[in-house]
């Protein structure tokens, strides 16, 4: 069994538009700096803060599934395909999958938050493939008590969230006070980061903002006295296919 923490201070960190938007990165691009690099099918996570209202401009993008967790207040999206701007509140998620091409825009309002998420689902194949959109509105995505923990999931399960990289659990876990274990595959990497509060997470302590890595282990074991917040994805150890960064790193060492 074996736990990673990556605190906020080891994460990278970015910005947008002169700091109205920031961006601490469990998983960023190099000139993001900090610890975490891309594992399994996860490429990229970002936690953006919206300092003012603020829009990213049109810009493109090719092969990834990227996707979009609102974690507080609203933001818009538009996108090449769409031709329209749509808004997603708090709870609500969305993905483009990036395919042959699509270019979109992000307006975050004021003092909102959400995650940016990147997914590496075999671009030999996407890559082919039309771009396509989805968003997902909080309530029409399951939810369930098991012991003190209310679990949402975004993807897995009889969630109505479609994506094409395989083998992907995306969950959100909410408690007051927990002594919560589940049973859990070997064969999958566990990304944990601590929206609020704190927990202990199979023994090691995560504090807020704190990115946990649980890996070979066949139990999840969270513990804490007070209120928590855990954003959970489960990735295949192995992949039946090269990624992206394992291609770049393999042409970097040639």
């Amino acid at each position: 069994m074996a736990v990673k923490i990556i605190s906020k201070e080891q994460q990278g960190s970015g910005a947008f538009n002169g700091g109205e938007i920031i961006e601490n990165h469990p998983i960023g691009f190099p000139q993001n700096g900090g610890e975490g690099k891309p594992f399994s099918s996860l490429f990229y996570w970002a936690h953006a803060k919206a300092q003012v209202d603020s829009t990213i401009g049109l810009h493109p993008h090719q092969g990834f599934e990227i996707m979009s967790f609102v974690l507080k207040g609203h933001i818009r999206h538009y996108d090449t395909k769409l031709k329209e701007w749509r808004q997603l509140e708090a709870g609500d998620a969305q993905i483009i999958r990036a395919g042959n091409g699509i270019s979109h825009a992000e307006f975050m309002a004021e003092n909102s938050a959400m995650f940016q998420i990147w997914m590496d689902p075999d671009l030999t194949k996407t890559m082919g493939q039309p771009a396509s959109y989805d968003d997902y509105k909080s309530d029409h995505l399951p939810s369930i008590i098991e012991g003190d923990v209310t679990i949402k999931t975004y993807v897995g399960g009889d969630s109505v969230f479609r994506m094409d990289t395989q083998g992907v659990e995306i969950q959100q876990l909410k408690f007051e006070t927990a002594n919560y274990s589940r049973a859990i595959s070997k064969d999958k990497v566990y990304s944990i980061y601590v929206l609020e509060g704190s927990a202990k997470i199979n023994g090691m302590t995560a504090d807020l903002d704190d990115f946990a890595i649980v890996s070979d282990s066949e139990e999840l074991k969270i513990e804490n006295d007070s209120n928590g917040v855990l954003f959970m994805i489960a990735t295949p150890k192995k992949l039946n296919y090269q990624t992206y960064s394992e291609i770049m790193k393999a042409r970097m060492s040639a």
